[in-house]
């Protein structure tokens, strides 16, 4: 990626008012970010509103110096590693890519071989999420299920947070390093030239020498109390499934739960203490359906099965572009196939073609009456 092209990606990111999914509609109809910001407001507006057109005129507040700290960060020879991955590169992981509201932007932050070769590689991954202020039967649980479903293959998938998640990814750090696949995967809420919460700064050190540190969020980002939830879709879009070691009713992780059960994804729970207030989420979501988890066998058996496709009642359109070309796009499960405007009947369930990609995209964007309600 050169300056320009992280420019045009970054601009696009920060301007007021528009989303993923309005940068979504605007990368299908035009292209790639530089393509989208050499039309006119006219054009922009068949896409996004008239105040998003507006604000897409203008460049935000801070741009060029977010541009120079990035660029530099990247130029960075030190290890860890550093790399952006955007929307249109054939890195961007697939699974993520396959959610209602994949990021336009992942940073990451690891070990060289995984930073610079195919970062999310990982056939079988597990998130592992759970209570900042677990029993310690609970934190013990949490890293002896990590560093077993390690030992088995997986890559375990959490938020870095304090208690459960912290436990995890300790546990999946506790055996032998894989140079074929990260150990650990951590999905922050801030930017990767920050650490929250501090006491995790040198297990995040750790992540990044032997695993992958994640965010979809720019450099000098601090902890605000949003970005966490928001960046639970992505713990539960990297994985194939999600196991819940302790929850209150309350907590965050049963943010993370729903996402995955969205996304298609299993979700799986322990049981504990009915006198346990951190153990009243995990019985919540048994009764809903989760599978119960007493042995690692139970995650471990589930995710050697491809993850099913999002349980979605309404067509989403993740959008990506590589270098050759490509479009993708999936449409809800049971509609018909339908002609795009030049007339290609080329797509099919999983939407891979070469045939007028911007014109198939931009007749995805528009609605669709042959939907299933």
């Amino acid at each position: 990626m050169d300056r320009d092209e992280l420019a045009a990606w970054l601009r696009l990111s920060l301007t007021p008012g528009v989303g993923n999914g309005a940068a979504r509609r605007l990368l299908a109809a035009f292209g790639l970010p530089q393509a989208v910001f050499a039309q006119t407001e006219a054009a922009w507006q068949s896409c996004v509103t008239v105040a998003q057109a507006r604000a897409l005129a203008a460049v935000p507040e801070g741009l060029d110096a977010l541009l120079e700290q990035t660029w530099q960060w990247l130029q960075a020879d030190a290890e860890p590693a550093r790399a952006i991955v955007t929307l249109g590169d054939a890195a961007y992981p697939p699974a993520l890519l396959a959610t209602e509201d994949p990021p336009l932007l992942l940073y990451l932050l690891g070990a060289p071989q995984f930073v610079r070769g195919r970062p999310f590689a990982p056939p079988r991954c597990l998130a592992m999420v759970g209570s900042r202020n677990p029993t310690a039967q609970g934190a013990d649980h949490a890293r002896q299920f990590a560093r077993a479903l390690r030992a088995a293959g997986l890559t375990i998938v959490s938020g870095l947070a304090l208690g459960v998640d912290a436990a995890a990814h300790e546990g999946a750090l506790q055996g032998p390093p894989d140079p074929a696949t990260p150990a650990t995967i951590a999905v922050v809420g801030t930017g990767l030239d920050r650490v929250y919460p501090r006491a995790n700064k040198e297990l995040a050190h750790r992540i990044a020498r032997h695993g992958l540190l994640v965010s979809e969020y720019p450099l000098g980002t601090p902890p605000l109390a949003a970005n966490f939830p928001k960046r639970n879709r992505i713990i539960s879009g990297l994985s194939q499934g999600t196991l819940v070691v302790e929850a209150a009713l309350a907590s965050g992780s049963l943010i993370t739960a729903r996402l995955a059960a969205e996304q298609g994804r299993e979700v799986f729970a322990i049981p504990g203490s009915i006198h346990a207030p951190q153990s009243r989420g995990c019985h919540a979501l048994l009764r809903q359906g989760a599978k119960l988890v007493e042995t690692r066998s139970r995650p471990r058996r589930a995710t050697r099965r491809p993850p099913p496709r999002p349980r979605t009642r309404r067509c989403s359109t993740p959008w990506a572009s590589t270098r050759w070309g490509w479009t993708r796009s999936w449409r809800a499960r049971g509609s018909p196939p339908r002609r795009c405007r030049c007339g290609c009947w080329s797509w099919s369930s999983t939407a891979r073609w070469r045939g007028c990609p911007a014109a198939c995209s931009s007749a995805w964007a528009a609605p669709d009456s042959t939907m299933k309600k």
